[in-house]
């Protein structure tokens, strides 16, 4: 089957086989335990509780790596793409950088508790494996165009985000019914030494390398221009440098960039420090943060699944609004819940030792936006591959996945890094949420610029 995009009119594409597309889509998969249960549930909120001296020193210490990896992320994405373009196949890039992401997760199982010495070690095994895991996305998502036409495309992006947070969700389970809820953990595992949360790091980086395994096989690639890996690298600078001083040409696609800037820097942050928020309010350890976690991904493989289907009927536009404005509105409600109190002064109870799980309303409070959230967290991010996927020129794909990928990064070292100041200078993790509010604002705002192509 063949479609064609009557805006760019762009050739047909043809559509690969459903074991192809599948593959593709399985990439997702792979990657999405890295941040189910390292950057988000598991590893970063023991990271901030137990390694560092304090709660707000390791949420500190944790935004400042976030910032460093988006810095290097944001500079490096659209050389990677530019060179990609110039030398067509993009599986050996994604498999180089699946390989140096799963290095650093693996090294997070020596992140102690109470670590003083070497704890710089461990925040450089957290770059490394944030960088890997980012790079690889740049190159799996720039081959979504050659995989299906561009009508279908929000349905197999959905698709393959829901299939990430099937996988974030069994790779949670896994933690949780494994290695923190029994009292004897799988392998021997000691709790006394946290072993159950640090455990993610190894276990993250082997999934990711046995489930990219398909889409290596079987994933149609784009064929190989011929030219030298050295050749192919100044070719691909050379043209990054026509592509940037020839931008005014490309105004939309700037407006999109511009505003993802801003709406995704507010996403990250918020699915980054929820879980962390949430240990230092709550006192959660493992078993509430895996089953929070559990919770929240089964509302965002809902809102994948009926996000892509909105993103092919209504458009890409709509369906990044309404998600991005309904995180607005939970992260509003996260914001208001501190201790003994939610929605800004309403006084409630909090959880007390020897409570239900959830039990305490201050908690009850918290899940219901958290819900919210999750239902349209996938939305959000499938249906903004899918439209940089539809306005890219055929030619340049790469290269405009790669600035994609930097739309994405260039601010997001903003929000962990005012983050990490504002908590350094007043103690607590309360104050600095509002920022993920106000980037998202600003985000859904700039959207109204974007002009989305039409397609059949």
């Amino acid at each position: 089957m063949s479609g064609t995009d009557i805006a760019s009119g762009r050739e047909p594409v043809v559509e690969a086989s459903r074991l192809g597309k599948f593959s593709w889509a399985l990439f997702d998969w792979a990657n999405q335990p890295y941040f189910t249960v390292v950057t988000t549930f598991i590893f970063a909120p023991y990271f901030t509780s137990f390694v560092a001296a304090t709660p707000a020193e390791g949420q500190a210490y944790w935004g400042y790596t976030q910032a460093i990896a988006g810095v290097l992320i944001a500079i490096l994405s659209p050389v990677f793409g530019s060179i990609a373009d110039a030398g067509g196949a993009r599986k050996p890039w994604i498999l180089f950088f699946a390989i140096l992401c799963s290095v650093g997760a693996f090294a997070l199982w020596w992140a102690v508790p109470g670590q003083q010495s070497g704890i710089f070690w461990i925040l450089a095994a957290i770059i490394l494996g944030t960088i890997g895991v980012e790079f690889s996305l740049v190159f799996n998502n720039a081959m979504l165009p050659t995989l299906t036409p561009h009508s279908k495309m929000g349905r197999l992006s959905g698709f393959g985000w829901g299939l990430g947070y099937i996988g974030g969700l069994i790779a949670l389970f896994i933690v949780l019914f494994g290695f923190s809820m029994p009292a004897d953990p799988l392998f021997g595992l000691s709790k006394m030494m946290h072993e159950p949360d640090r455990i993610t790091g190894p276990m993250s980086a082997i999934w990711f390398l046995v489930f990219i395994i398909p889409m290596l096989l079987f994933t149609p690639d784009t064929k190989s221009t011929g030219v030298s890996k050295r050749v192919a690298v100044r070719r691909g600078l050379r043209e990054l440098l026509v592509t940037l001083r020839s931008l005014k040409n490309y105004r939309n696609i700037v407006f999109f960039l511009f505003a993802r800037m801003f709406y995704n820097d507010g996403i990250l942050a918020l699915i980054g420090f929820s879980g962390i928020y949430a240990a230092g309010l709550f006192g959660w350890e493992t078993t509430e943060l895996g089953i929070f976690g559990i919770l929240i991904n089964v509302f965002a493989i809902a809102g994948c699944f009926i996000g892509g289907s909105l993103d092919d009927r209504l458009g890409s536009k709509p369906t990044i609004v309404i998600s991005v404005l309904g995180l607005a509105f939970a992260s509003v409600g996260i914001l208001s819940i501190t201790d003994g109190e939610v929605l800004f002064g309403i006084p409630v109870a909090m959880p007390v030792e020897g409570g239900g799980l959830f039990a305490s309303p201050a908690e009850i409070v918290f899940m219901v936006f958290a819900f919210v959230m999750g239902l349209f967290f996938g939305p959000a991010q499938a249906a903004s591959r899918t439209l940089i996927a539809r306005m890219a020129p055929a030619e340049k794909v790469g290269e405009f996945f790669g600035l994609f990928a930097l739309s994405g990064k260039a601010t997001a070292f903003m929000a962990p890094l005012l983050i990490g100041i504002v908590t350094s200078a007043t103690g607590q993790q309360r104050p600095a949420m509002i920022v993920i509010f106000i980037l998202l604002l600003i985000g859904a705002a700039l959207m109204s610029f974007v002009r989305e192509p039409r397609h059949t």
